[in-house]
């Protein structure tokens, strides 16, 4: 908190300056009832940098020392100024209208039924009894309404709907939970349902797939006991084996399906409500997840949500069983969420079996937010409803850059003073529709932030959608490798500019040498990396098709160790198993340093899943075999900087070792070898602190043994926390790196 303007002695009014997440959360309603407990006069208003305020009275400075203390859940305070103004007002406390002009706040991310909405969702006493749209200034939807900021009834999705006379008295009560809560609704004048809560809940219980109209987007649901619906859904959907989540009504119900420690129950029962991975007690149909050891559970979002469930419970109760439901977006073959009541209802029809609409407009689409806790902290998957758009606050203030991310789980980041304000996960950009919709993020984004970005910051392969779009806006570019993006992503959520070394590990980047890099160990400081050394490179047999089909990285790995004349015995099954052996003797065989095929490989020779039908697939079989990694003392080498983990594959490929061995022996010993790895160039180079990135530190295993035996070698580890170590990462990297680019020419300017 800063003042200005004179001793307190000497201030009659004061006017303050609150700056943060502060709009859409109560804070008018809050202020105005804070100011009138301590007898002040003068007023709240929203204006384009947050919240101002002008106080005046005895007590006023009780009233400031109060106002962080006991603000409202949502809100979130960056900074409160003070200085003296003009004379003393006879006026009354009030609230005015917002104050327009160039806007530097943000708005909070939408939050899940408080309890008190809850509780008068099932009062039949209250005129919210039952009423699907039930919000209060604590909760609600708030991003995915707004159309811009000042956030006001106006520009949010709410703006055709005329406030009935109840309504309008609880927004101008100052004594009501709803005072100026722009989202207000009751059955009289908001939105309605398509459908009867009955209708939905019949359908569910009949083994039907029903489509709704969430908060970020359209969801299909359907008993996730019944194996059969659940394998229809699979067909229709055209998802042959990735994980559906699945959603329960309580938090009692957790235990039934999951066991779950509390900080992932508390992660789940929190505002944003994220889909939580927790290991599975396999108790609810087969084709949820096959083969693998966790589940994505979530819990009630929306007042819909809550009243399907307690349809489910009278109507269609379940003697010794609590219903569970599959909770998974409704986005055909992969596309974007679906928004759009008239496009859902045509794309949907051969889906699902009943299609609910309403008609509150979607302005923002948002994915629901995946977590895990590791380390016992949260580690994202996919952050997208409930956490965006709160910024990462940055190590110093920055030029407005816009980094447009990769070409996989795709985001986008716009900087702007000290926050990187990093979109929600838009997707793969390999449909015309995903490109449509990192196209919708990005303008939104920078609508909403009212930001003119000075450079456009994006991927170093040439080849990518998002790195098109930068090169055709006309703005100057700034191309950032890889996996120095996906380190970076890192130093700047911890605040860090360096120097650190960066371990990153993970499927595909372009390398700065034009190859395909993915297993990578860097030295970072400032907007520079150096490549320390990286895995030892593997031959791709059918290049990208060796990525969707893991023996052929087992095949690779026999091949490497001098036994490809076992690659036609060992995978005769697959029909070019025969021909493989001389293809990879062959000259211009594509090759790799990625740790993602890594894993492909020992699940290739392991037998777990010769083709993949979506990505990791191999690597999350694998590490569902996981219960007590074990380590081979012999298992690595480390020659001038690279990594190669032979003798250890020699062991795998023995066909003596069974899976359940083969997994724990590959994760503990690639860990060792990582941890091994990452010391020497510690002791090399002097630096201590290092980064952890890619996404195959959503493997919880590696992760954890990784950041363990980094403390245990006395290193410092910074993981992943406020965005995912994946893809979904990028942006955030390559913004802090444009960022820190443009300021070094900055000062090089300055000191010609």
């Amino acid at each position: 908190m800063t003042m200005d303007g004179g001793t307190s002695a000497e201030v009659r009014r004061l006017r303050l300056h609150v700056r943060g997440a502060v709009q859409g959360v109560g804070f008018r309603p809050y202020v105005y009832g804070l100011a009138t407990r301590y007898r002040l006069g003068g007023f709240v208003a929203n204006d384009p940098h947050g919240v101002v305020i002008e106080v005046e009275g005895e007590r006023a400075a009780e009233f400031i020392t109060a106002l962080p203390l006991e603000k409202p859940p949502l809100a979130r305070i960056d900074d409160i100024s003070v200085h003296a103004v003009g004379t003393l007002a006879s006026e009354r406390f009030c609230i005015r209208a917002s104050e327009q002009g160039r806007v530097s706040t943000r708005i909070v991310a939408d939050a899940a039924t408080c309890k008190e909405c809850l509780r008068e969702l099932f009062d039949p006493n209250s005129r919210f009894y039952r009423y699907p749209f039930v919000n209060c200034t604590h909760c609600g939807p708030r991003y995915t309404i707004a159309e811009r900021l000042p956030y006001d009834r106006p520009v949010t999705a709410m703006k055709g709907f005329a406030m009935c006379r109840a309504c309008a008295d609880d927004y101008a009560d100052p004594g009501s939970r709803r005072f100026h809560a722009e989202a207000i609704a009751c059955p009289a004048c908001g939105p309605r349902l398509s459908h009867e809560i009955a209708d939905v809940a019949s359908a569910i219980a009949d083994g039907k797939i029903v489509a709704i109209k969430g908060l970020g987007g359209y969801q299909l649901l359907c008993n996730a006991r019944d194996d059969d619906v659940v394998r229809r859904l699979r067909q229709r959907k055209q998802r042959d084996r990735k994980p559906f989540a699945v959603m329960v009504g309580a938090v009692d119900a957790v235990a039934d399906i999951a066991d779950a420690d509390s900080t992932e129950l508390a992660l789940l029962k929190s505002s944003p409500r994220p889909i939580v991975l927790m290991r599975s007690r396999h108790q609810l149909a087969p084709a949820i997840a096959p083969e693998l050891s966790r589940l994505g559970v979530m819990l009630p979002v929306a007042p819909l949500h809550h009243l399907i469930f307690d349809e489910l419970n009278t109507a269609h109760a379940r003697s010794g069983e609590s219903w569970a439901i599959v909770a998974t977006s409704a986005n055909p073959g992969g596309e974007p969420l679906l928004i759009d009541n008239r496009e859902a209802e045509r794309r949907l029809a051969g889906i699902a079996d009943l299609i609910v609409t309403h008609d509150r407009d979607i302005v923002t689409r948002a994915d629901d937010s995946v977590a895990a806790v590791v380390l016992g902290r949260t580690q994202f998957v996919r952050r997208a409803r409930g956490y965006v758009p709160e910024p990462v606050r940055l190590a110093r203030s920055v030029p407005a850059i816009l980094a447009v991310g990769g070409a996989l789980k795709s985001t986008v980041t716009v900087t702007r003073g000290d926050e990187a304000f990093v979109s929600q996960h838009i997707g793969d950009l390999d449909t015309a529709e995903g490109v449509r919709f990192f196209e919708e993020a990005v303008a939104h984004l920078l609508s909403t932030l009212d930001v003119e970005p000075v450079a456009i910051a994006h991927d170093l392969h040439p080849n990518m959608a998002s790195t098109r779009f930068a090169e055709a806006s006309g703005k100057p570019l700034i191309a950032v490798q890889h996996h120095h993006a996906h380190a970076a992503a890192v130093m700047a959520e911890h605040g860090v500019v360096g120097p650190v070394l960066a371990l990153v590990l993970d499927g595909f980047g372009h390398g700065s040498d034009g190859g395909n890099w993915g297993g990578e160990l860097l030295a970072c400081d400032g907007a520079r990396f150096r490549r320390l050394g990286h895995l030892a490179p593997m031959k791709m047999p059918g290049g990208d098709r060796a990525a969707r089909e893991p023996w052929r990285m087992g095949a690779s790995a026999l091949h490497g160790l001098g036994r490809g004349d076992e690659i036609a015995t060992r995978f005769g099954a697959r029909p070019q198993a025969s021909r493989l052996s001389a293809l990879l003797d062959q000259p211009g065989v594509p090759t790799t340093t990625s740790a993602g095929r890594l894993f492909d490989a020992a699940a290739g020779l392991l037998g777990l899943c010769p083709l993949q039908s979506y990505e990791g697939e191999a690597a999350m079989k694998l590490e569902a075999l996981v219960r007590n990694p074990r380590i081979a003392r012999d298992g690595w080498i480390i020659e001038s900087g690279e990594l190669s983990l032979a003798p250890l594959f020699e062991r795998l490929a023995t066909g003596s070792i069974d899976p359940v061995e083969g997994a724990e022996l590959f994760h503990g010993t690639f860990a060792a070898a990582c941890i091994d790895w990452i010391g020497r160039a510690a002791r090399a180079t002097g630096i201590t602190t290092v980064a952890l990135s890619g996404g195959c530190f959503l493997n919880a295993v590696l992760s954890d043994e990784i950041a363990r035996g980094c403390n245990a070698a006395g290193l410092s580890p910074l993981p992943p926390r406020q965005m995912p170590p994946n893809d979904g990462g990028l942006s955030l990297g390559q913004a802090w790196i444009a960022a820190l680019t443009l300021l070094e020419q900055q000062d090089l300017k300055g000191t010609a």
